[in-house]
């Protein structure tokens, strides 16, 4: 049946209106009073020690990914003192805080995990659960050395350098002051918690936590998957129905009394079909240089000259597939911008009536299963892939609340409101999420002070300004780990950490090859660098026509800081290439070392 696309818009600007607030971002409240006990670490107890007042060659600010990387590649080049400061416990980022049950990394897991081939790890699941990712980030730490000098449970509070000295001086709440030639920023967009703000919030007499701080001793279980089984005699209420919700409902479906799933906006679930890693099909395809060749691929077949082959075969792959067929079936000489969106918007079309009818095949109620379809085209909102998701309405003991893009009402001392009706509850888990939209210095906890005292937010005012993403005007010897102004590659994020990793490994160890105390982007190469970006299409994901989410400010303008917030023009594989030209080339274009 042909598509109405006309309709299909209506319908989507009708969904959109339902959910537009005017309180965007405000709507969310951070974790502070008597909410704090929320971001308390479940995990690791805390550990008393001195405050460190030495000096590093190199400190990183986050254990996630970008640390890790960073620091193995750091190590690799002979860095032996490299520093890495975590909030958390341990090493990991968001797989330390993310333990709730199902958890898993929805890219490949081959391309996923960074640092496979050089720890001979084999993945156990083309999409692995996140014990096993913790354990590999942990493992990444154990192999280069990199707990030795780790400053755990502690977070950074102010960055300043040195004009004299030529380095950094890092403080803590810790009580530190050490300081650092060289620095790294890797605190990531997904690490502060947030809450709903919804009113009586704090009122509710039953049990409650984050989806980041999951409470095992409240359910039963573990991360490892073991069944919930304290929640048996329970009445879970659970907010949210995002990424984490899409995977850690099916285990609440299987163990709680009676769950209740309340939802303002559907999520996209297409299929995952997850399967254990063959060893013996690892071994045939494992030679050497095998990760990099899987991550060329990867980007590859989301270009526009594609491989001959995928690797990967995931919902990312096929996603670009269909608006390449697409693209391709339009003549030559009717190729033009216009058109080429309009291809894009129908493959767009095909796909989201595709997983809108999987929802039928899978979902008996009527009602919930038209309840459960997203309205929306699919890079509005993060992609989901699961096959236990939907299956899980049909229990029995799951409910779903849908609150017509409204959200709950109000929450009282024995449960949640929505329409006028209250449910309800012993427990409530925050499906969340993280902060998005809220000014980088927030999020960081720290606003770095960099020559003649000029504050990151400062330079920054006007919107992200650097070169590659990562070299900064004005902040010598300094480094920043994070896709925007980059590669941009927002399917797999750790190719985008990965690649900045052999950046800034190279321009340290030219640095200490030449004696320079300072390596700087000169003010020239950054201005040029941000022109380039400007040339491109500019934001590819979260349109102001997209219902609300982090993806697009929460619906609200914004603002003309956003348009800095794109990747190299050509896209991404034309970016990781020039990249790689650039290193090689060893001049090192755009940096001045002095």
């Amino acid at each position: 049946m042909p598509i109405d696309k006309e309709a299909l818009r209506e319908k989507y600007a009708e969904e959109r209106a339902k959910r537009i607030r005017p309180d965007g971002n405000d709507q969310y409240i951070e974790f502070k009073g008597q909410l704090s006990h929320y971001l308390a670490d479940p995990y690791t107890p805390f550990v008393e020690r001195e405050p460190k007042r030495d000096h590093v060659t190199f400190a990183f600010i986050g254990g996630g990914f970008a640390g890790l990387v960073v620091g193995a590649k750091l190590k690799d080049a002979g860095i032996s003192d490299v520093r890495i400061i975590e909030k958390g416990g341990d090493f990991g980022g968001t797989w330390y805080w993310n333990r709730y049950p199902g958890a898993q990394c929805d890219t490949a897991s081959m391309i996923y995990m960074p640092l496979l081939e050089e720890l001979g790890h084999v993945p156990t699941e083309k999409y692995a659960h996140g014990a096993e990712i913790l354990e590999h980030s942990r493992n990444i730490g154990k192999k280069y050395g990199l707990y030795e000098n780790a400053l755990f449970h502690t977070e950074v509070t102010g960055l300043e350098w040195d004009e004299s000295a030529h380095r950094w001086t890092v403080r803590t709440n810790r009580g530190d002051a050490f300081t650092a030639q060289f620095v790294g920023m890797g605190t990531g967009p997904l690490h502060v918690p947030k809450l709903p703000g919804i009113p009586g919030i704090e009122s509710f007499k039953g049990h409650s936590f984050h989806t980041s701080r999951w409470d095992y001793a409240y359910t039963g279980g573990d991360a490892n998957g073991a069944p919930m089984e304290k929640l048996a005699d329970k009445r879970v209420a659970i907010i949210g129905t995002g990424a984490t919700s899409v995977q850690c409902v099916p285990h609440l479906a299987r163990t709680a009394m009676k769950l209740y799933v309340f939802q303002r906006t559907p999520s996209s679930v297409d299929v995952r079909d997850n399967e254990p890693i063959d060893p013996t099909w690892f071994r045939n395809i494992a030679s050497p240089g095998w990760q990099e060749r899987w991550y060329e691929n990867f980007v590859g077949n989301q270009s526009p000259t594609p491989p001959d082959e995928d690797f990967v075969q995931d919902g990312w792959t096929e996603i670009s597939r269909r608006i390449r067929s697409k693209v391709a079936d339009l003549p030559r000489e009717e190729m033009t911008p216009e058109t080429v969106l309009a291809a894009f918007e129908d493959a767009d079309f095909e796909k989201m009536e595709e997983i809108r009818a999987r929802v039928d095949t899978i979902v008996e109620d009527r009602e919930t299963a038209q309840n459960l379809k997203a309205w929306y085209r699919q890079l509005c909102k993060r992609p989901c892939f699961h096959d236990e998701y939907l299956q899980s309405f049909n229990n029995p003991n799951v409910e779903l609340v849908d609150t017509g893009g409204k959200g709950v009402e109000r929450i009282t001392g024995k449960g949640l409101v929505v329409a006028g009706t209250e449910y309800e509850a012993d427990c409530i888990i925050y499906a969340s999420g993280f902060e998005v939209g809220t000014e980088y210095k927030r999020r960081a906890g720290f606003d770095m002070e960099g020559r003649g005292g000029v504050k990151l937010s400062q330079h920054w005012a006007d919107g992200m300004r650097t070169k590659h993403g990562i070299h900064v005007h004005g902040f010598p010897n300094a480094f920043i780990v994070q896709p925007t102004q980059g590669a941009n590659l927002i399917s797999n994020i750790p190719h985008n950490i990965v690649d900045s990793a052999k950046t800034i490994a190279q321009v340290v160890t030219h640095a200490r090859d030449v004696k320079a105390d300072e390596v700087e982007v000169t003010k020239e190469a950054e201005e040029a660098w941000v022109e380039l970006l400007l040339t491109g299409m500019g934001l590819i994901i979260g349109s102001q026509e997209c219902t609300p989410g982090y993806y697009n400010n929460e619906g609200h303008a914004p603002g003309p800081a956003a348009r800095l917030n794109v990747g190299y023009p050509s896209g991404a594989k034309a970016y990781f290439e020039y990249i790689e030209e650039w290193r090689q080339a060893g001049a090192y274009e755009g940096l001045e070392f002095r």
